[in-house]
């Protein structure tokens, strides 16, 4: 993974201002139409990236005056706040929580930056870690958005190159070892990446190629893989891919990449 905060910066500040260029045009009733997240509309993805953009820059405050984290508790009250909300102030106000978010990172100095060091969802975490929890959800939420406006939207490049080594923990812990056993080398492209991937009773993983036997073979552009492994990859936003295998088709891999 890119250790260099200010790469994940600046992927997640062209992430902000394409999902505001999406939606700032939209009125009252396109907020309101459905977006490619499960029975969430337009307004609903916003609501959900606001109530985060909260909750992170907390996160971010307590490892900048290395205080305590937010705990569980505080979660609920902000997504009740969110959601007691109208679709269009979901939207507005979620582009502004984000702005503030973003410029507040934007803002900080490289020994800042260095100094991050807390407590997240059991995990110890740095500016680095930080920023890559908020970019996947992010520019997959976006994607949702987009899509739902764009059929032939895409996640940007510059989140797919940071994002695809950050794959095999999402596999880890998004896979389900459905349908029994498999093994699959994984050739990706845009960025080039040589994987493999593993279902067996012990889960899902995904690791480097290092040669041995497969079940079958997948070539697959880095950017409809990170949609694959996040649930996104339906018939209508499918490039062109190359699967071999007897017996292995992408409703294979669907069922072990659920969506969430």
């Amino acid at each position: 993974m890119q250790n260099d905060p200010q790469l994940w910066i600046t992927a997640l500040r062209n992430s902000h201002d394409r999902l505001t260029s999406l939606v700032q045009p939209l009125g009252s009733d396109r907020v309101d139409q459905a977006s490619m997240a499960a029975d969430w509309s337009i307004a609903q993805v916003l609501a959900h990236l606001g109530s985060q953009a909260e909750i992170f820059g907390a996160f971010l405050d307590a490892g900048l005056e290395e205080g305590a984290p937010p705990g569980q508790d505080s979660f609920p009250p902000i997504w009740d706040a969110w959601n007691a909300k109208s679709a269009p102030d979901q939207v507005a106000d979620s582009v502004a929580a984000d702005e503030a978010f973003v410029r507040k990172i934007e803002g900080l100095s490289k020994t800042q930056l260095a100094g991050i060091k807390l407590a997240m969802f059991g995990m110890e975490i740095d500016a680095t870690r930080l920023l890559q929890m908020r970019l996947s959800e992010h520019a997959l939420h976006t994607w949702d958005v987009a899509a739902s406006l764009e059929p032939e939207a895409a996640v940007p490049e510059d989140a797919v190159a940071l994002l695809i080594d950050t794959l095999p923990e999402m596999v880890a812990r998004v896979g389900k070892a459905d349908g029994g056993a498999l093994r699959i080398h994984i050739m990706s492209s845009d960025p080039s990446r040589d994987l493999v991937l593993a279902v067996d009773d012990d889960g899902v993983k995904l690791g480097k190629w290092e040669d041995g036997s497969a079940d079958g073979e997948l070539r697959i552009p880095s950017e409809a893989l990170l949609r694959l492994v996040s649930g996104r990859l339906d018939d209508e936003h499918t490039p062109r891919i190359e699967i071999d295998g007897d017996g292995l088709d992408l409703d294979r891999l669907r069922k072990v990449f659920p969506g969430f």
